[in-house]
């Protein structure tokens, strides 16, 4: 656990190392301007913005390299620490055998035929005809009704009963 929460503060680290110098220039440019407006008394938005967001994006030109310098050296940290600790680290990991004795999926990896159903060769001899669907539940197998408060379909409405 210890080493995924330093993971965390250094991918804070290197998101504050990325940010700050584009946040630093557009707070000095944005400075520089507003003292400019203010001895002038020239009050354009559009003269403090454009200075900002040419000297943010050529901020992230000359410091381009170094910023994929550091996500590269995080992303590859980040690798090693997901293939190669966090494997080795007995907290995180399951046994080799966990799903031989627990199958948490069971239930939805069968079909639910009650048995009078022979042979799959029948069923494509016979198709759109479900001979496992009981006469009582016919009726309620098809779309489900559009509208404001439309009701549940057959498969629907036994999931929700826990059939």
């Amino acid at each position: 656990m210890e080493v995924l929460v330093e993971y965390l503060a250094k991918g804070f680290m290197v998101m504050l190392m990325i940010s700050l110098p584009c946040v630093l220039v557009a707070a000095a440019i944005g400075l520089v301007v507003g003292i400019l407006q203010a001895v002038t008394q020239v009050q354009e938005q559009t003269i403090a913005a454009a200075p900002k967001i040419i000297a943010v994006f050529l901020t992230i030109i000359i410091l381009g390299m170094w910023y994929i310098k550091i996500l590269t050296e995080f992303v590859i940290e980040g690798t090693a620490v997901a293939f190669n600790v966090i494997p080795h680290n007995q907290e995180y990991v399951l046994d080799s055998n966990y799903y031989k004795y627990t199958r948490p999926f069971t239930n939805e990896m069968y079909d639910k035929i009650d048995g009078s159903q022979k042979d799959l060769k029948e069923i494509m001899k016979n198709p759109g005809k479900l001979p496992w669907v009981d006469k009582a539940d016919k009726n309620l197998y098809g779309p489900t009704r559009k509208g404001a408060n439309p009701t549940p379909n057959f498969i629907e409405r036994n999931k929700m009963m826990g059939r």
